[in-house]
């Protein structure tokens, strides 16, 4: 049995959302860099435990667009230079920081949102029709071309995506959400756990 089928049958859209927000904290509140980067590799392997979709390459490209960009202003002690050009320890950490948190939140994202979400009332509709759409997309595999480091081409393929994604017959929830079996429940917890290890040298 593939690892996608597995996830989908032991796992409810609720227990998933729920374990998401509980864990969400630990990342967004967690100060140190170094934890970051570890729960962003916990949550990468998670969502491929989960059988999503990821590509490394893009992962990589996307870190690295991040942490260039922010060493365009810098500030700390330098730690390289050639010429005007300058990498200095304050730029790099911050974007490292920045770019690992964005990619942790994506990476958590896609193993704790189901496409048969559902959430009470016309704003949860709205938002659950939002969070399913978002699934599909971070579901499909990511298209890279040769010359996608220019930004014309990466807005190009980001238009070509929102316009098949217009265009193609996305599937809505089934009526019968899946129940979370006993040993969904305990791995959930298992999760959450090790998600929030990283606070014990705070306590």
């Amino acid at each position: 049995m593939k690892r996608q089928e597995i996830y989908d049958k032991i796992f409810s859209a609720r227990a998933l959302c729920i374990a998401g927000l509980i864990i969400m904290p630990t990342l967004l509140l967690n100060p140190s860099t170094k934890f970051r980067i570890i729960l962003f590799l916990f949550f990468w392997f998670l969502a491929w435990l989960s059988g999503k979709k990821t590509n490394p390459l893009a992962v990589m490209l996307i870190i690295t667009g991040i942490v260039a960009f922010n060493l365009i202003i810098p500030y700390g002690r330098i730690l390289f230079s050639a010429g005007a050009f300058k990498i200095t320890s304050g730029a790099l950490q911050a974007g490292i920081h920045r770019a690992v948190t964005l990619e942790a939140l994506v990476m958590l994202s896609k193993v704790s949102i189901k496409q048969d979400l559902k959430i009470p009332g016309a704003f949860g509709e709205l938002l659950g029709e939002s969070l399913r759409l978002f699934s599909v997309m971070m579901n499909r595999k990511y298209r890279l071309t040769r010359t996608s480091g220019s930004g014309k081409n990466l807005i190009g393929e980001i238009d070509q995506l929102m316009l098949e994604l217009s265009e193609s017959d996305i599937p809505h929830p089934v009526n019968h959400e899946t129940q979370t079996k006993p040993a969904g429940y305990i791995v959930l917890a298992v999760v959450i756990v090790l998600s929030w290890l990283p606070w014990i040298e705070y306590f």
